[in-house]
């Protein structure tokens, strides 16, 4: 039987290029979004993928909305299997230039888009005792940069409700299963639709990724969830490290660099989808505006899959390493 998948920002960036991904293999897709234009092209891609798509405008950061948009699926696809948290808002501004109803709306729209997603996905999932929650995170889940202070608390809010939640799956003995995958920076329509106040078109720090390498990511978390995250691409893993070990460092060099990083040549957009969908009358697709500077692979993800190959090879290595020295030496 088709796998259904629940998937939110489902009409752009890496919410489109996973639902496309899911339908790949013939799923059923529920896709979770706000802009009429970006659904509409978002059921074109998933059902020429060979899915099937069912569309639902909603907003994440109205439970009710959610919770509504579950049951839809259910009932129009079937019992939900998979849930994807992608959904997010922001705004690319020193903080105080961030007015507080805008922090509020982030945190309602990028962490209890979350926590709402989560808590329909496990009301159906948990009488079941089946099915898995995908949290779509960020190397800046554990490392906060300059003029993102409110996606950054939020990214880091959903890392400690990820933790604390699978705390509590592990103590129930549950068969339903949550993971996180921690994205590296991303060319998706994010920084040509996010509220700015920055002099340039707001850009992600490079190097940058193709949203299908981080929908790849997502899927094969889906399908393995028990570890507890994923961290995709050298960024990703770089970051966490030197954070943990190095955050005053870390502090500085962003200080001097973060604002530079994270503004292209090109002046910026004016279109904004916090407080509306900035793909109501326009699809955006899944590519942002960075193409000829951005990868479609990473081997960092693929080393991860392999652990134990790598692993292995690794070990043969230093094997046949110390041999040779060991000879070298007679």
């Amino acid at each position: 039987m088709a796998q259904v998948v629940v998937v939110t920002g489902a009409s752009g960036g890496i919410g489109r290029a996973t639902a496309v991904a899911f339908a790949r293999r013939g799923a059923r897709v529920a896709l979770l979004a706000r802009g009429e234009s970006g659904l509409a092209a978002a059921v074109r891609d998933v059902e020429e993928a060979g899915g099937t798509a069912l569309p639902i405008e909603v907003d994440v950061a109205d439970y009710e909305q959610v919770e509504a948009a579950a049951g839809t699926a259910e009932k129009e696809l079937g019992p939900i299997d998979v849930w994807v948290n992608v959904a997010f808002s922001s705004v690319f501004a020193p903080f105080l230039e961030i007015e507080p109803s805008e922090f509020r709306r982030t945190t309602d729209v990028t962490y209890l888009g979350y926590v709402y997603g989560t808590r329909a996905a496990l009301d159906r999932m948990k009488p079941r005792d089946h099915g898995t929650i995908v949290q779509v995170g960020s190397a800046l889940a554990y490392r906060g940069i300059p003029l993102q202070s409110a996606y950054c608390g939020a990214k880091h809010a959903i890392q400690g409700f990820h933790d604390s939640l699978r705390c509590e799956l592990l103590h129930d003995k549950s068969n339903v299963h949550a993971t996180m995958v921690q994205m590296p920076a991303v060319n998706t329509p994010q920084f040509s639709w996010v509220l700015s106040r920055l002099p340039k078109h707001p850009q992600p720090v490079p190097p940058i990724f193709q949203p299908e390498v981080a929908a790849d990511a997502v899927v094969y978390a889906a399908d393995h969830p028990h570890r507890r995250e994923y961290w995709v691409g050298m960024p990703t893993v770089a970051t966490i490290v030197a954070n943990k070990f190095a955050a005053g460092l870390l502090d500085r060099y962003l200080a001097r660099t973060g604002y530079k990083s994270q503004q292209a040549d090109e002046p910026a957009e004016k279109a904004a989808n916090l407080w509306e969908p900035a793909d109501e009358n326009r699809d955006y697709g899944s590519h942002g505006a960075f193409d000829d500077r951005s990868t479609a692979r990473s081997y960092q993800v693929w080393a991860s899959r392999h652990r134990g190959l790598v692993t292995g090879l690794a070990t043969g290595a230093a094997a046949a390493a110390t041999v040779f020295l060991t000879r070298g030496r007679r």
